[in-house]
């Protein structure tokens, strides 16, 4: 253990152990906040893309990162809600016959070259017989009042600008014949213009709200669906690529950890076993693993995935059986079988040590430090073994993996409609982590290994 020590201590002569061992424990990290931030039954709800999770979301939106890059800004998504935003007023007045008049008054600024992907408009009110009514109207910055929208509202109700025929209608008479394509062309273009011109500055929108009970009233909540959202941006079902990028770290490592661990210590007791006993069991361990060696693992897994299960655990523990008779088995029984001549191993035996315990005891841990570069190493290489089974269709379906977006990102042909962000973040953080683990490993290796040190 002393020499395991020593060994740790070399780590701060290699600027690549220390550059990796930064990125490794930065995943760490990184996967506890994960976990603390977003709970895991609360991501995989968000990754199941439900309406009433998803709402807010526009779809195959740019994360916001892409506007600091272009001088021609793209529209970002606005999530506001009645009396909680200075620029998103709610007034109320009780009227003589009953009831409220409630007024909701929302300023925005517009100065995007591009039009939003629509307008929503969330109502939440309390009434026992009689609804409540609206009343929409948005002030332009050219000072044209257009009228939204006169309408009745339940107790949960939305209207979307963009489904309103009667709206649209509305808009393609204002326009003069020249009909827009869409409800936010005809809204935020200057009347007459042609072609169309987005009417730059602040705009006003006016929500007149009438309640006829006592004690009756109304909320709302309004959404901008723009070209960019979020750090990461969206997908096709409106789900928030966040939710993907930072559990697919955890997910990644605990994957790649419990395969390379998992399968390091069993291999280093089937190897340790196998040279103390000999005979015929050393035998069979060694021709089980001539035979391992040559058994396509990754065509196996992928049967594995089409025919049984595409379970993340099922394939691990697939992944985990599959190498527990790696080619390792033969290089550590290499070093066992000089272990087992040593002196200390004599005096065990001669003071009536167990075979168990000088397995244990004296064997094994003779071995561990030259195995931990190879562990360290073997991380990266499950990871990308997840993530390719995630890309041919084979990942968990329920679980949210940086393969997994990769695959849905190639199945919609988001390369062929300019959302390059989509494959990229996942690709980047698998690159991220696979170049940590290699550093962390390539140095250990020199750590541990006599041979390489003075290299």
């Amino acid at each position: 253990m002393k020499r395991l020590k020593d060994s740790f201590r070399d780590i701060a002569r290699y600027p690549s152990a220390i550059i990796g061992m930064i990125i490794v424990l930065a995943l760490f990290a990184f996967s506890f906040y994960t976990m603390w931030k977003i709970p895991y039954h609360e991501a995989i709800k968000m990754w199941r893309a439900s309406e009433s999770i998803v709402y807010k979301n526009p779809k195959n939106a740019r994360p916001t990162w892409v506007n600091w890059f272009r001088k021609d800004k793209l529209p970002v998504s606005v999530d506001v809600i009645a009396g909680e935003d200075d620029d998103f007023t709610k007034v109320s007045e009780p009227r003589a016959s009953g009831g409220n008049s409630i007024e909701f008054v929302y300023s925005f600024d517009y100065d995007y070259n591009e039009l939003p992907q629509d307008f929503f408009l969330y109502f939440t009110s309390n009434y026992q017989s009689k609804n409540p009514f609206v009343s929409m109207t948005l002030l332009t910055p050219s000072g044209e009042d257009i009228k939204i929208a006169d309408i009745g509202i339940t107790k949960n109700q939305n209207y979307r600008f963009e489904q309103d025929e009667k709206l649209r209608t509305r808009l393609n008479r204002l326009h003069k014949g020249n009909e827009p394509s869409t409800a936010m062309q005809g809204l935020l273009s200057k009347l007459g213009s042609d072609p169309f011109e987005i009417d730059k500055g602040t705009y006003k929108l006016t929500i007149q709200a009438t309640t006829f009970e006592e004690g009756s009233d109304v909320d709302v909540e309004l959404i901008m669906h723009g070209k960019v959202f979020g750090f990461f941006g969206t997908d096709h079902l409106r789900r928030d690529l966040k939710v993907a990028m930072m559990w697919g770290a955890p997910i990644a490592l605990a994957f790649g950890l419990t395969a390379a661990l998992g399968s390091a210590i069993i291999t280093m007791f089937i190897s340790a076993i196998g040279t103390w006993f000999g005979g015929w069991l050393d035998e069979l361990i060694q021709r089980i693993t001539e035979v391992n060696m040559v058994l396509p693992y990754f065509a196996i897994l992928i049967m594995v995935g089409t025919f049984y299960s595409r379970s993340i655990w099922t394939l691990l523990l697939v992944t985990i059986i599959l190498n527990m008779f790696s080619a390792s088995i033969k290089s550590q029984r290499a070093i066992f079988l000089q272990v087992k001549e040593s002196t200390y191993i004599e005096a065990a035996i001669a003071y009536g040590a167990s075979d168990l315990r000088v397995v244990t005891r004296y064997m094994i841990p003779r071995v561990i430090p030259m195995i931990i570069p190879g562990l360290v190493s073997a991380v990266p290489s499950y990871v990308f073994l997840e993530a390719s089974l995630a890309l041919l269709g084979l990942g968990d379906p329920s679980i949210p993996t940086w393969g997994k977006v990769i695959n849905d990102a190639r199945t919609v042909g988001a390369q062929y409609q300019g959302m390059y962000y989509w494959i990229l973040e996942p690709a980047v953080l698998l690159m991220i982590t696979g170049f940590g683990f290699a550093l962390l490993g390539f140095a250990l290796d020199r750590i541990f290994n006599p041979r390489l040190r003075g290299m």
